[in-house]
């Protein structure tokens, strides 16, 4: 993994997953806990599209399958009356399902092409959803979701963001231990040099296969908690805003790192609630487009790399 350094990566992360179990008692806000509850469930999304990255693959409508994981589990809750805590994995199997339906009649095509077959999916799967099986989804109204936990149980929402903290904990590491593994390795030897990949017996299309379907699965994991957190889902899910923004943020912190996700996801959604604090709008995406182009001039390598880059410029200071 391009980590640059496992202990800076591993030391921000730790340094997130301290500040976050004890933000809730910074402050007794219940907007504040909201948005950190959704900033988790975005981490465990963005982490997702980076996971398909890292295998040399691109995606444009990753909201397909955080969308289908809402969807799929929200109707299994509904019917059978299980968990979310259950169906949220159900949902998920779902997702990775139709990820690998996709990914056995386009994996072998170049990152971008491949990510305009997913952008053109999510589309078609928005497309569906309001009108082949809108007695099932309600179309654009859309239906109730089971919530996490029932707003009867005292302190339910302290509860569900610890909750949500351990599954993107363990999400993360999951991941780590992916990229860490042979896995990792012969999906790092694909995305290098896939001709080399293959004159060394890896097989790019299986393992690509697995990295989309590990991809799916995780981005339904994070649909279906957020639907669930908000007990309400509509076709809205699968928007395209909503398949662009763990690509930004992921750019944004550090394409193929482990820290990368998390630290754009935090960084991006801290200025995007500050400067709607302020009053911006519209301005905000402006802002926020600034941002990520002056990222990309100055620091290509994401944010994770911002400490390297400063230790440079000053041992040529120094020097």
């Amino acid at each position: 993994m391009n980590l640059k350094g496992d202990g800076w990566a591993r030391m921000s992360i730790f340094g997130v997953i301290a500040v976050a179990m004890v933000a809730p008692f910074l402050s007794g806000n219940l907007y504040l806990l909201n948005i950190l509850t959704l900033m988790l469930i975005f981490i465990i999304f963005a982490s997702a599209w980076n996971l398909l990255a890292y295998s040399g693959q691109g995606s444009l409508g990753h909201a397909a399958f955080f969308g289908i994981g809402a969807y799929a589990s929200t109707l299994i809750a509904a019917k059978s009356g299980l968990s979310p805590y259950f169906t949220i994995f159900l949902g998920a199997a779902v997702a990775a399902f139709i990820g690998i339906l996709i990914g056995l009649t386009c994996v072998r095509l170049k990152e971008w092409f491949l990510a305009m077959v997913t952008f053109g999916f999510a589309i078609i799967v928005q497309t569906i959803t309001v009108s082949l099986i809108t007695p099932i989804t309600g179309g654009w109204d859309g239906i109730a979701s089971p919530r996490l936990l029932s707003p009867e149980i005292p302190g339910y929402q302290l509860l569900e963001y610890y909750s949500i903290l351990i599954i993107t904990i363990a999400s993360i590491l999951i991941i780590y231990s992916i990229m860490k593994s042979k896995i990792g390795l012969a999906l790092s030897a694909i995305r290098e040099n896939e001709l080399e990949a293959r004159a060394a017996g890896i097989d790019p299309v299986k393992f690509r296969l697995l990295a989309f379907a590990l991809s799916a699965y995780i981005a339904g994991i994070a649909g279906a908690l957020e639907i669930h957190h908000i007990g309400y889902i509509t076709p809205e899910i699968f928007g395209v805003d909503l398949s662009f923004w763990p690509v930004i943020y992921v750019i944004f912190g550090g394409l193929g790192t482990l820290a990368g996700p998390v630290i754009g996801t935090i960084v991006l959604t801290i200025i995007w609630e500050g400067l709607k604090l302020l009053g911006l709008t519209f301005g905000r995406y402006i802002i926020i487009g600034v941002l990520l182009i002056i990222v990309i001039i100055f620091l290509p390598k994401g944010l994770v790399d911002l400490p390297y880059e400063i230790r440079k410029r000053l041992e040529r200071k120094s020097h």
